[in-house]
């Protein structure tokens, strides 16, 4: 689905038009991540489109999903501790905050309420045991948008065109053997993830 062909967003989720939209995201980060927020959103919005999933809500959690990626740590740890977040989080990066602290922030900041919105963006980097549609667009659109070039994700593109499930399969199993082989901390939710959806009982 080519992005001009985009709706206009209907004013449910967002008071903002996407234009907006784009225009406060990109004031939060780097022009590099501003061009993965894009290539996401394209991926998203195609990936949405094929699987019968809103493509306006995959619009909007595709252009927000990595709008804490760039803050501060002490700024993070500092709403972690603020708002009563796990304090477990505490012993973690960026790499799960952003998308727990980004789905607050885009609440609080942004105004998105839709709990389907806020979920695609807290789950995105980690996935979980259950998860919605619109959940499992994103958390695949982030890793295989077309400005990723790493082992695998051409055959990770194909997988995600074909079947939404085995594309989260892939993609969970993948980042945890990468997560092994690093010997980076695991955060639980990532095991939880590919229990449910690699794991064979």
């Amino acid at each position: 689905m080519k992005m001009d062909n985009l709706p206009d967003y209907s004013g449910k989720y967002i008071v903002y038009d996407r234009q907006r939209l784009i225009e406060q995201v990109q004031m939060q980060m780097s022009e590099k991540r501003f061009k993965h927020v894009l290539g996401v959103e394209e991926m998203a919005v195609g990936l949405a489109a094929k699987y019968d999933v809103s493509v306006e809500k995959a619009s909007i959690a595709a252009l927000t999903h990595d709008y804490a990626k760039e803050r501060p740590d002490d700024e993070m740890k500092f709403i972690l501790k603020k708002e009563a977040f796990d304090l477990d989080l505490l012993d973690y990066g960026n790499q799960i905050w952003h998308g727990i602290i980004g789905a607050f922030l885009v609440q609080r900041e942004l105004g998105i309420q839709d709990p389907e919105i806020l979920s695609a963006i807290r789950l995105h980097t980690t996935g979980a045991k259950v998860m919605t549609s619109l959940d499992k667009v994103i958390y695949v659109a982030d890793y295989v948008e077309l400005g990723r070039n790493f082992p695998g994700v051409e055959e990770a593109r194909e997988i995600a065109l074909m079947d939404l499930d085995k594309a989260v399969a892939y993609e969970t199993k993948h980042t945890l053997m990468h997560l092994i082989e690093k010997e980076k901390k695991i955060y639980p939710k990532t095991i939880e993830t590919f229990n449910a959806w690699v794991a064979n009982e």
